[in-house]
């Protein structure tokens, strides 16, 4: 059985989310990064830089959200989560890209600055310039989702996950997504059944 380390409201929602989706059975194994467990041996074995998500199916170790999201997509085929369509599978790689690249990674600069890093390597300041980057990003998204339901072809795609995550990501920092267009989209990715289900079990999870 496939096995998730996580913790709630981190990105190994995105992998559980996909699983869900999947309609997988997986186990879902907490880390408590509140309490410092990723840093501990048994774990650290599992993902030496102490991160979550990880998946184990079987022998086979796997970190890096987006990657477990594909991971996920090509072990169950049936869910679609990756295209099977030589195009469609190379704009899926693209919006994946995209979403880890020019949309996430303003929005963690300014979560290690504010939140992560030692107090002595922050700086503060770089926020603005991070919020500026996340919406000039998302400009881009929008003009792309502006007649589309999903973002690659005509189904949802793990793609989808990725980017419907990292929206939420910044709807929770209080940071405008400045486009009705990228709200609808974010709004129907979070009443998504699945997600609901993947943060019910994690929540579940951790705190049995």
């Amino acid at each position: 059985m496939i096995k998730i380390y996580g913790f709630p409201y981190t990105r190994s929602t995105r992998a559980t989310w996909a699983l869900e989706e999947a309609g997988a059975e997986y186990e879902f194994i907490p880390v408590n990064l509140a309490k410092g467990h990723q840093n501990q041996p048994e774990f650290l074995k599992v993902n030496p830089s102490g991160k979550v998500p990880a998946l184990v199916d079987n022998d086979f170790v796997l970190t890096e959200s987006a990657a477990i999201c594909t991971y996920i997509g090509e072990r169950f085929p049936a869910s679609g989560l990756v295209p099977s369509g030589i195009n469609d599978r190379a704009h899926y790689y693209q919006w994946c890209f995209f979403a880890m690249s020019e949309l996430e990674t303003p929005l963690w600069t300014m979560t290690k600055h504010t939140k992560i890093l030692p107090k002595e390597r922050r700086i503060p300041a770089v926020a603005d310039s991070c919020i500026w980057e996340f919406q000039r990003a998302a400009t881009v998204l929008a003009k792309h989702l502006d007649d589309r339901e999903f973002v690659v072809g005509d189904q949802f795609t793990a793609a989808d996950i990725l980017l419907g995550a990292t929206l939420n990501w910044a709807l929770k920092a209080e940071i405008q997504l400045m486009s009705t267009v990228l709200e609808t989209y974010a709004d129907r990715m979070a009443d998504r059944p699945a997600l609901l289900r993947a943060r019910e079990r994690e929540a579940k999870a951790a705190a049995g």
